[in-house]
């Protein structure tokens, strides 16, 4: 066994050969898939390539038929080849043929063959082919063959992606005329109106050493790389020190994440492994990638631009190009396009000659659009094709406040948006004029706008938007962020951080909510079909108490002599909630007896988002439950049977519907008999006209994003809401889809602003 995994890993040292030397891209494609075979003692190995329509091509083998060669081909999800590159992960099979997915084809003589094990070639965080072996006998792989397996096809990735087998013209359709004025479409990031010349954002460092000769020496060219990089991140700090707003904390988000343990023992082991240093960074860039794009949530899935940056930083650093960009070079009015973009990579460019940034990706609470806030570039994320659609030098006007883009515009438009900035000044100031003012409406109703929080930096949002306070804190993100389970004293430092900059203002912190599309990278979890109604949230918690219970212990010791607020996630029924409850009475008591300062009070809830829990709202509210939070994004993908993740499901249902109506009304009724506090902490709450039905319907708190709390501030104080409710009242009983029109339309016509 020793000895068969020694000769295995010498395999990367051959390889490293094999690469270096002459010959066409195909010939030493062939005689990679030959070495492997030879190297892992396999019947066969099989290289298949993505081509243009999803379809993968057999691109080289050693075992099966050479004839097969370039012409079987597989979709992707067809066959177990196919499912390696759906779903971007390893397979083994012992027996392939009696798998569900397998799918035979004659022509490369593989019936002589039983097991298989594939796995993806991923570059750029996109799977690009699948590399495969198989045998004659039922063999379960061992885990060093996988790992090595997974480390070829790292390096067989990059060799393709620099050797044109698959010609550029079938990576994307190139869009409209380059002489004729274009607009484009995407997500509205950060406001603003900017003018002026298209440049690229540089592309990734390219990798042309990936095997490492002697480990020891590439940990030293790691930690010789990293000091250097944390050093220019320490420099554009203090060059940047003068800029307002939440920007710093980003920055020093940033910086932690350079210091980040797990991050840098991923590279090393793979040092270990026999990988070059920037061959190292390079997987771990692509294995973060993949992992974080199967992930829907996109507060998650924002912290993945830091990380790329970091990676491509420490890469320049490797590679020996340590500069930034080249200044001198740039026009003087500059509209970045980028795939997407790191805090730190922003200011890499003169901020003065910015106008705007332009991304293929991206989201609006991604570190690069919060420091991009800070120093007013409107910014436009989510724009397929943009690198097809947009040259270099090109015109561009890039209007942040209605996510359009115009590309070669005329003298008429560039007047028009000119216009605009003026504009968009006064709107800035009027909202920040009634910034300190109450939440009150026409009619006197007094209504706590609160904001959504996860990170140290979004406390931020407090100050800039007056909230009233944090309604829902969102503990799961440094659960994720790190290598391993945070321990009790990480846990409480930062919670008592997030109370110290909440100052007299209440937090409501929910309890670890991961699970579904909420990934831990040091929990294996078995696959499963419906993920987001499956193990996660208080189910886990509930089934692993040791995790919560070390939670509550740190928010107990974060909150002496302070009011503590916990909620429960994705409670189904009261039995849940008194579980988990009564967890929390016992750290209060365990707590107590070691002499921990006890929290001034305590404020136990639930979030209502599974249908379930609302047929038991009275025995609920009977239990002494302290107060209810409705998660509208949950409640009514349950309520709907619609996946919010999925985009063909967007328009299948509307939570200003009756029925969504309906179900908030009963809610309503129930926690006001019983005089219980009630919120509403979902994405309804941000948007002025459904904040309007909320408030109609009887809520008394919204937690927000924090960007919305003006623009629904300023739809309250225009409201009569006993004007309103009424109406809402008769819309309950319509058989309609959706009454967000007739809503509309009443605004209108009564003078209630939803701008």
């Amino acid at each position: 066994m020793a000895e068969r995994e020694r000769d295995a890993r010498s395999l990367l040292g051959r390889l490293r050969d094999i690469m270096a030397g002459g010959g066409s891209p195909q010939v030493r494609l062939d005689l990679v898939t030959a070495l492997i075979a030879r190297g892992l003692g396999t019947d066969v190995c099989s290289c298949y390539v993505l081509r243009a329509g999803e379809v993968l091509e057999l691109f080289a083998t050693e075992g099966l038929s050479q004839a097969a060669v370039h012409k079987t081909r597989l979709r992707v999800s067809e066959g177990l080849i196919g499912e390696v590159a759906a779903t971007g992960r390893a397979l083994t099979v012992a027996d392939a043929w009696s798998h569900p997915n397998f799918a035979y084809r004659p022509e490369t003589g593989e019936d002589l063959f039983q097991s298989l094990m594939g796995v993806p070639m991923i570059r750029g965080g996109r799977v690009i082919g699948v590399l495969a072996v198989q045998n004659r006998e039922s063999r379960d792989y061992e885990e060093f063959e996988q790992e090595i397996l997974e480390t070829v096809a790292m390096v067989l990735a990059e060799m393709l992606a620099g050797a044109d087998l698959v010609g550029k013209d079938e990576l994307g359709p190139v869009a409209g005329n380059a002489v004729l004025p274009m607009r484009l479409e995407g997500d509205r990031l950060n406001g603003g109106i900017g003018l002026g010349t298209a440049v690229y954002h540089r592309p990734e460092v390219m990798v042309h050493r990936l095997v490492g000769d002697d480990p020891e020496t590439e940990m030293e060219r790691l930690r010789t790389a990293l000091s250097e990089m944390r050093q220019s991140i320490d420099s554009m700090l203090a060059l940047h020190r003068d800029v307002p707003g939440e920007y710093h904390d980003v920055l020093e988000t940033f910086r932690m994440f350079a210091e980040d343990a797990g991050w840098i023992g991923r590279i090393s082991e793979h040092i270990q492994t026999g990988l070059s240093a920037e061959g190292a960074v390079r997987k771990v860039d692509d294995d973060m990638r993949l992992r974080m794009s199967q992930v829907s949530d996109p507060y998650i899935r924002e912290r993945l631009h830091d990380l790329e940056d970091l990676a491509n930083r420490l890469l320049r650093h490797l590679t020996g190009d340590g500069s930034t960009a080249a200044l001198s070079d740039l026009p003087e009015h500059v509209v970045l396009i980028c795939r997407s973009l790191g805090p730190a990579e922003l200011l890499d460019y003169d901020p003065s000659r910015l106008r705007g940034v332009i991304m293929e990706e991206g989201s609006s609470g991604m570190h690069a659009v919060i420091v991009a806030k800070a120093l007013d570039i409107p910014v436009i994320g989510r724009v397929p094709d943009v690198f097809q659609r947009v040259a270099p030098l090109d015109q561009v006007v890039v209007d942040g406040d209605h996510g359009h883009v115009f590309v070669r515009p005329g003298e008429d438009v560039r007047e028009a948006f000119l216009n605009g900035v003026l504009a968009r000044k006064q709107r800035r100031a009027f909202y920040q004029s009634f910034r300190d003012q109450p939440a009150v409406s026409r009619d006197g109703y007094r209504i706590k706008l609160m904001i959504n929080a996860g990170l140290l930096f979004d406390m931020e949002g407090l100050v800039e938007s007056g909230a009233d306070g944090v309604g829902l804190y969102r503990t799961e993100i440094p659960f994720m962020a790190r290598p391993s389970l945070p321990s009790v004293e990480t846990q409480t430092e930062l919670y008592d951080k997030v109370l110290e900059l909440a100052g007299d203002k209440p937090v409501t912190f929910r309890t670890l909510d991961v699970g579904g599309d909420k990934l831990l990278p040091y929990w294996n979890r078995a696959p499963e079909d419906n993920p987001a109604m499956g193990w996660r949230s208080i189910r886990i918690t509930l089934d692993r108490p040791a995790i919560l219970r070390e939670q509550l212990r740190a928010l107990i010791r974060a909150s002496g002599r302070r009011e503590l607020r916990v909620m429960f996630p994705m409670v189904a029924n009261v039995a849940e909630f008194r579980a988990a409850r009564k967890v929390l009475m016992a750290e209060l008591a365990r707590e107590a007896a070691r002499g921990t300062p006890p929290p001034r009070r305590v404020r136990i809830g639930t979030m209502l988002e599974v249908p379930s829990l609302i047929w038991q709202l009275p025995a609920l509210l009977k239990d002494g439950v302290d107060f209810i939070s409705v998660g509208s994004n949950d409640l009514m993908q349950f309520t709907f049977a619609a996946d919010r993740a999925n985009s063909r499901l967007a328009g299948r249902y509307d939570p200003l519907s009756p029925a969504a109506l309906s179900i908030l009304h009963r809610v309503v009724t129930l926690c006001d008999a019983a005089a219980v506090p009630l919120s509403l902490c979902g994405e309804m709450a941000s948007r002025p006209l459904d904040a309007m039905a909320l408030v109609a319907l009887g809520f008394r708190f919204l937690s927000v994003a924090a960007p919305g709390v003006g623009p629904v501030k300023q739809m309250l104080l225009s409201t009569n809401i006993d004007q309103v409710r009424p109406y809402v009242e008769t819309l309950l009983d319509l058989p309609d889809a959706s009454v967000r029109e007739n809503l509309r339309s009443f605004a209108l016509d009564h003078g209630i602003s939803l701008s």
